[in-house]
């Protein structure tokens, strides 16, 4: 089997002993092989990353700018390419796959434009005192497999326009566009500034624990993240960690069925629930329960799901076979508690990480549907009458990345919202993101920001300036 696709370090192609095939989730079979990093690859892209750092952050700042926006000018020129190779390799639809490289593109052009001027604090003549941020030097970045490239781009722009240089590992479940991505990279950067780097969760482990790292920007799971935390301490890095989210939805009384269900449903569903931010619990007023549940479930009949490489598929499988598993082994312990599906529950007997649309049907406020993040397709409805309740419970978790409330009573769901606790709560609409919208997680869904001159912030440390004359 082919292995088309290398890992870059100080702008060359390198080669490794050691290989995995990559594997499309919709039909099992093998895309092709990958390599995998060892702890010397490691050890030289760091070298790299930190022999660029100076000539890299010495560049004024217009030129790092003028250079990551050409990077999204890379993909766009690239651009069929890339979403085929991401449908094939995460297993997403078209119209999923088109959304997250014209993503990419979109946040490497906009990025590019933020800055972080000096801020005068004190301006009296000679006497001066100046906050200005400077860069940290290399940055590890992990990504995930659910939205492979669009969450790289999220740390490889704002790093670079910093002043960064960047070591990049990619899911070793979806390593292929960040692989092609860091190859393309290099008719654009100096050698060194970006270097990707594929290989195992052993990998993970050594960047974090790197010393010639100065700070890890991490995407993945809670659980992951707290022994990136852990790990990271060794030389106190800097961090972002963007984790898991349980996110509530809370449907008020007003809403009109028919109308909301779509919006809900894709809330819910959009890349096949392998979404931190999608509705994870879905709590619907009594009143409108039952009509609710019903559109829901007719709007769900509509959606096609298959291969994304098939015209009109809209979603597609799990990407991998450790989730799969997961997802199934939480559709059947709601059957070993007599929990009612309203629709789905059963998986395909179809080669691919298939799992349909299942709705639950108001089960237990304790239950595994409802406590933990399926990260696929199986959604909890839950009723509630009161509003003090419904917001008790809608906190109630250790999680807070987001949340979402629906009514046509725009002040009351207003009211609503500001009691929630997460770090973005949309009104009337979900999955609303920009490259200048402050983007981060409450509680145990992570530490720091994405997005924003906030984000831009995360990767520099701050330096206060004072000076004034000696007396004479």
């Amino acid at each position: 089997m082919d292995t088309p696709y290398a890992i870059t370090i100080n702008g060359k192609r390198v080669p490794t002993a050691t290989t995995r095939a990559a594997i499309n989730p919709a039909t099992e079979k093998d895309i092709c092989l990958f390599p995998l990093a060892t702890r010397d690859h490691l050890d030289q892209a760091v070298v790299a990353a930190q022999e660029s750092f100076s000539i890299w952050r010495d560049r004024p700042l217009e030129e790092r700018q003028a250079l990551v926006a050409k990077l999204g000018d890379l993909i766009s020129e690239n651009r069929e390419s890339f979403i085929r190779l991401l449908i094939t390799e995460q297993g997403k639809g078209r119209a999923g796959a088109e959304w997250e490289i014209g993503g990419s593109i979109h946040w490497l052009h906009e990025i590019a434009k933020q800055s972080l001027p000096p801020e005068v604090i004190v301006d009296k003549g000679e006497e001066q005192i100046v906050t200005r941020y400077t860069p940290i030097g290399v940055i590890g970045g992990i990504t995930p497999w659910n939205f492979p490239l669009l969450l790289a781009v999220w740390k490889i722009a704002p790093a670079l326009v910093a002043g960064n240089t960047m070591v990049l590992k990619p899911s070793p479940y979806t390593p292929l566009c960040t692989l092609l991505f860091g190859e393309l990279a290099q008719s654009v950067l100096p050698p060194g500034v970006l270097n990707v780097i594929s290989g195992g969760d052993e990998l993970g482990q050594w960047m974090t624990e790197h010393p010639g790292i100065g700070k890890i920007s991490f995407t993945g799971s809670t659980v992951t993240g707290r022994k990136v935390m852990s790990s990271a301490s060794v030389n106190l890095k800097r961090l972002t960690l963007e984790l898991g989210g349980n996110d509530p939805a809370i449907v008020l009384p007003d809403v009109d069925p028919k109308k909301i269900a779509k919006d809900l449903f894709w809330a819910s569903f959009a890349n096949s629930s392998q979404f931190c931010v999608a509705c994870k619990r879905l709590y619907i007023h009594e009143d409108v329960y039952d009509a609710v549940a019903h559109e829901l479930v007719e709007y769900a009949k509509t959606v096609t799901i298959g291969d994304g490489l098939t015209d009109g598929v809209e979603l597609g499988p799990i990407q991998n076979r450790m989730q799969y598993d997961k997802v199934l082994n939480l559709l059947q312990d709601c059957k070993d508690r007599g929990q009612r599906f309203l629709l789905g529950g059963e998986a395909s007997a179809s080669p691919g990480y298939f799992i349909p649309v299942s709705l639950v049907d108001n089960p237990p406020e304790d239950s595994r549907v409802v406590v933990e993040e399926a990260f696929g397709p199986v959604l909890p409805l839950l009723k509630y009458r009161d509003i003090d309740d419904v917001v008790r419970r809608a906190n109630n978790s250790p999680y807070g990345l987001a949340a979402s409330v629906w009514g046509k009573d725009v002040k009351k769901a207003e009211a609503i919202a500001s009691r929630l606790e997460a770090g973005t709560v949309w009104i009337n609409q979900i999955h609303t993101f920009s490259p200048d919208i402050a983007f981060g997680g409450h509680k145990q869904s992570g530490i720091g920001i994405e997005n924003s001159l906030h984000g831009l912030a995360e990767y520099c440390n701050t330096q206060t300036l004072m000076r004034r004359p000696l007396a004479v």
